[in-house]
């Protein structure tokens, strides 16, 4: 399983999105196995991926977020994919959703190996290979090395709450931002946009796998809110985490203080 594999799915779907626009089908078809409200173009996406898959013949484990957890066999190499991540804000018409795939070889979180995320808005493809770095339409980044923030990003599933036990991270920013999809806000993050990024509600694997693989190969710094690494959690369908991730050490360390 290579890169180009997963770039010829998301480059597929995102022709296919792209002639739905500008208005997408807001029926409601139900709810998924993660809880969410299901529309269309999540369906649409899921099914794409997981055909592109089968019409190939790899045997893999699926996690996502409509159909749940499929395990064939314990050994497989797992694909964790969140097939919409930011659907409410495609079919709200706010321009700012992607698809999101991740691919594991073993147990935890440690052993991704490789992490793809396309905006399906405007085509922006980042990408990662486990030791071989990350890349943003096929140059390399790194995350940025400046020891003050300009933008902190957020995500949060109860943002009253949350918020309130973020606040004091704000001071020191120049701008905050919620845009709604934690994979993108980690493809930014990885390719300097963002300096750091904080979800303190547990976010969901298939939202943040493919983010966390392009993020530390750009050189970000990821624990979660409380400064523990997530590498050890397990891949399975119910693995969720608050995440904290940072440009570099420096930041890192003065938003966990400010978290404290």
């Amino acid at each position: 399983m290579e890169i180009e594999f997963l770039r010829n799915i998301g480059q597929s779907l995102f022709k296919e999105i792209s002639l739905l626009k500008p208005q997408f089908n807001r029926t409601v078809l139900g709810r998924g196995a993660s809880g969410d409200t299901t529309f269309p173009i999540d369906k649409l996406a899921e099914n794409r991926i997981i055909e592109a898959f089968e019409k190939e013949g790899v045997k893999i484990n699926i996690i996502s977020e409509e159909i749940g957890s499929k395990i064939m066999q314990d050994n497989y190499p797992s694909l964790i994919v969140d097939p919409i991540d930011g659907s409410k804000n495609a079919v709200s018409g706010i321009p700012f959703f992607s698809t999101s795939i991740a691919i594991a070889d073993g147990g935890t979180l440690k052993s991704l190996k490789l992490g793809y995320i396309i905006n399906l808005v405007n085509g922006d493809e980042f990408w990662a290979k486990k030791d071989e770095g990350a890349f943003f339409n096929g140059k390399r980044i790194k995350a940025r090395d400046n020891t003050m923030p300009v933008i902190i990003a957020f995500e949060a599933s109860t943002p009253y709450n949350a918020i309130k036990h973020i606040l004091p991270v704000f001071k020191m920013a120049n701008r905050v931002r919620c845009f709604g999809s934690t994979a993108l806000d980690l493809a930014y993050l990885s390719s300097g946009s963002i300096n750091v990024f904080v979800v303190p509600t547990p976010s969901r694997i298939f939202d943040f796998s493919a983010g966390i693989l392009i993020a530390k190969e750009s050189g970000a710094i990821i624990t979660d809110i409380e400064g523990n690494s997530i590498d050890d959690l397990k891949v399975a369908f119910n693995t969720k985490t608050t995440l904290l991730v940072s440009a570099n050490e420096t930041l890192h360390k003065k938003t966990l203080d400010l978290i404290k």
